[in-house]
């Protein structure tokens, strides 16, 4: 059975597109924004999963501002999606290796620049909400996400 609502719209749009650009913000304020490779596990349907390097800049501006935005997009335009929610690192080693086997073999870049595995953390997004968009017609929905 698909999955109408507009978090089942963004997964299936995710796995049309493989990656997204996910948004933090610096110490300064600013929007910093980067293309990523994120996850849905399906035993965690509210939450988005991705990894990075302790060291990059990403993981200090989570620490002090957890308020991020995704956005995905097909490669024809017609399908737009946001995301907004708080993030993580996560500490837990198990879920850590349920989401690297997940996602590892969707890293080609990311293993090539990466460096030292052992500084691999992974990032986890608790969606607040989602919106879908199609500018060619079928309209904007949103939805509020329930964590409870």
């Amino acid at each position: 059975m698909k999955d109408e609502s507009v978090l089942g719209k963004v997964k299936d749009l995710l796995n049309e597109a493989g990656v997204g650009i996910f948004i933090t913000i610096s110490e300064k304020g600013q929007p910093c924004s980067r293309w990523m490779t994120p996850v849905f596990l399906p035993r965690l349907p509210g939450a988005l999963y991705a990894v990075t390097s302790k060291e990059y800049r990403k993981v200090r501006q989570l620490e002090a501002n957890p308020n991020v935005s995704w956005i995905f997009q097909s490669t024809s335009l017609d399908k737009i999606a946001t995301l907004t929610g708080t993030a993580e690192i996560v500490k837990d080693p198990g879920l850590a290796a349920e989401v690297l086997e997940a996602i590892g073999p969707h890293l080609e870049v990311f293993w090539t620049y990466m460096g030292d595995p052992k500084k691999l953390v992974v990032i986890e997004t608790l969606i607040e909400s989602a919106s879908w968009f199609k500018p060619l017609g079928g309209g904007n929905f949103k939805e509020e996400a329930s964590h409870e």
